[in-house]
């Protein structure tokens, strides 16, 4: 179906829907304490949360993954968490390994299909919280590795409810999209934030001597260019295609048994049209809302001079009419 959402007057180009929370909210203003969790393969997770975690059945848990690079701070989390939390919901911020200016401790990082680290994290918070309803939502790569394993685990999953939000569903395709025209730019600036990240993690000369050559500029000519040479290898990948068609949410779509939300606009500048699913590749429990406007994780309403962040009231409005909370 296609969702109702109107881009303020004066922000109807998706770029500047794309770009522009990043200059009207630069600072974070909800403040986290992180805690850390020691995976099963030597590694650690950061979860952070603005309030201590209780038992609860009458406030869910919402676990929320961020987009590449993104971490706790990204305007994307505080404003929902800050809107989660107006409505009594508790809040947990995962950060993907690496992310978040703390280095992990393998030469593995993160990638588009990494559903086994909230998988394995999500176990953890059902164990200290058993009575309390679980719900994720998802943002760009974290919308598209909460798809991958809600489809994973069908019946099975711990999850109540979820949304992704501008999920690259179809990797292929997606990296087409943000290879052509001013698309670019981004690629640019998430291939450099990705360099860098990279360079702190090489600090730790173990760790340099297992990851590809920093130096090699072709490494990070575009996103396949990089898959191939970091993301596919270093994660067990065979190449840059494998890990594409392995990491796509989109063939797992139809497996959902969980109820969820998935929100795309068709002028997403880093997702190409043919990766929104048609309503054959999906499940009976997933609703699929396309705004003709709103950019990538986006979607600004109001006016210029008082803008309105429909997606903190769309996603609790959603949670609250699957958990009967209203």
């Amino acid at each position: 179906m296609t969702e109702k959402f109107s881009p303020a007057a004066g922000l109807g180009n998706y770029h500047l829907q794309t770009v522009f929370a990043r200059f009207h909210r630069p600072q974070p203003w909800v403040s986290t304490d992180c805690h850390w969790f020691d995976t099963p393969d030597g590694d650690r997770l950061a979860l952070h949360t603005p309030r201590e975690l209780k038992d609860d059945a009458t406030r869910p848990l919402v676990l929320i993954l961020h987009g590449l690079e993104g971490s706790v701070a990204s305007p994307y989390a505080q404003g929902l968490m800050e809107s989660l939390l107006e409505r009594g919901y508790q809040v947990a911020v995962m950060h993907f390994r690496g992310c978040g200016g703390v280095p992990n401790r393998l030469p593995r990082a993160y990638h588009s299909g990494d559903s086994e680290d909230p998988r394995w994290l999500a176990k953890q918070l059902k164990r200290q919280l058993p009575n309390t309803p679980l719900v994720a939502v998802g943002y760009s790569l974290g919308g598209n590795v909460l798809l991958k394993w809600l489809g994973e685990d069908g019946k099975e999953s711990p999850l109540t409810a979820a949304v992704a939000i501008s999920a690259p569903m179809d990797l292929h395709a997606c990296a087409r999209r943000i290879d052509r025209g001013l698309s670019r730019v981004y690629q640019k600036h998430l291939l450099a934030c990705l360099r860098r990240s990279l360079r702190i993690k090489a600090a730790n000369p173990e760790l340099a001597e297992a990851m590809p050559d920093l130096d090699e500029e072709a490494h990070f000519r575009s996103f396949r260019h990089f898959d191939n040479a970091f993301t596919a290898p270093i994660h067990g990948f065979r190449d840059v295609n494998d890990y594409y068609t392995r990491a796509s949410s989109k063939p797992l779509l139809r497996y959902v048994q969980v109820p969820t939300l998935i929100i795309h606009a068709e002028d997403d500048p880093f997702i190409c049209p043919s990766a929104i699913p048609t309503k054959p590749e999906l499940s009976h429990c997933i609703r699929l809302e396309v705004s003709a406007k709103g950019g990538h994780v986006g979607f600004i309403g109001g006016s210029l001079l008082r803008p309105v962040y429909w997606l903190e009231q769309r996603i609790p409005n959603f949670l609250e009419s699957v958990l009967n909370r209203r």
